[in-house]
């Protein structure tokens, strides 16, 4: 399925995580098993001990092998590197098998590797014809540091605009950032109920948001059901994700899908308020009663809102 590129960041969603090690991933993808399913990551980096890399790389051939040859349509996939020499290794080790890859997830992206990573991923980029993207994440003890957190988050701005057209998503690791402070949320707290993480949080949407899609935190809960508690609390988070300009969310568990792309369905008073702003017609007027007759709506100000929101309808749908 081709998809606009312009919305294509969207459809990231729900980014499912699974290690590289999984020797049942390729079934279930050709079988389409998993519900909601809109991206998927196979990790090379944490989900791997060290001793068993090598073992997850050759699993990732093999998985990729066997995409390849069924007839299926897959979401977008993804491979999540340790380091630039490590995904310059990947990128040669899976060779034409790269082309099934949306592009690569990078951990703890900072200056110490920024420009190493977008030097490849140019490289990577020189002789294909669909564009490879690159998901940096955020998540190291540098752009943790409240000394120079905001000086450092605008210096890997800097750097990423000189490829803007490549980053899909930029990424935010609230694990990482909570395991440096010990620290870890329950099943009815949030990720910004913890002060110092919430913080962090909100200098990089503040930072990269005006030109980026910036997915929210993973959310470490799972079940069966979704009206237990973990489905509750996921809701209740990626409402303040969205609040707060978050889109997507990190998923590490199929169960989970369902409740983020259920999550990220816009309201019908928002659609045709968002209609409405998109379309305007007014004879001098800026401002203009909501559909519900209970919100003022202004071209001015709520315009990109509405261009967000309709992305969201077209790609997720309306409640």
């Amino acid at each position: 399925m081709e998809i606009n590129i312009d919305e294509l960041p969207y459809h990231v969603g729900g980014l499912l995580y699974t290690p590289a090690l999984n020797d049942k991933i390729a079934d279930k993808l050709i079988r389409g098993k998993i519900s909601a399913l809109t991206s998927l990551v196979f990790c090379l980096e944490d989900s791997i001990m060290d001793e068993k890399l090598e073992d997850a790389e050759e699993q990732l051939k093999v998985t990729l092998t066997q995409l390849a040859q069924a007839d299926a349509e897959y979401p977008l996939l993804f491979v999540r590197v340790r380091t630039p020499r490590h995904m310059a290794r990947v990128h040669e080790f899976i060779g034409p098998l790269e082309k099934l890859l949306t592009g690569y997830v990078l951990p703890k992206f900072d200056n110490s590797n920024a420009d190493q990573y977008i030097s490849l991923i140019r490289e990577f980029n020189l002789m294909r014809e669909k564009k490879l993207y690159i998901m940096p994440i955020l998540e190291s003890r540098t752009v943790a540091d409240i000394q120079r957190r905001v000086p450092m988050m605008e210096e890997i701005k800097h750097k990423l605009d000189s490829v803007k057209e490549l980053v899909l998503n930029v990424r935010v690791g609230g694990n990482d950032f909570s395991n440096m402070y010990g620290l870890r949320r329950s099943k009815d707290q949030s990720i910004y109920d913890i002060g110092v993480i919430r913080d962090i949080l909100v200098n990089i949407i503040n930072v990269f948001a005006q030109d980026y899609v910036v997915s929210g935190p993973v959310w470490e809960y799972f079940g069966s059901d979704e009206n237990d508690d973990w489905a509750v609390g996921l809701k209740n988070e990626i409402k303040l994700d969205l609040i707060n300009g978050f889109i997507g969310k990190t998923a590490i568990h199929p169960s989970q899908l369902p409740v983020i792309f259920d999550s990220l369905k816009v309201s019908r008073s928002d659609y045709e308020d968002a209609r409405s702003i998109a379309d305007w017609k007014s004879d001098g007027y800026a401002v203009s009663k909501g559909s519900g007759g209970d919100r003022m709506n202004e071209v001015k100000c709520h315009l990109k809102w509405a261009k967000q929101i309709l992305t969201r309808a077209k790609v997720y749908g309306i409640v």
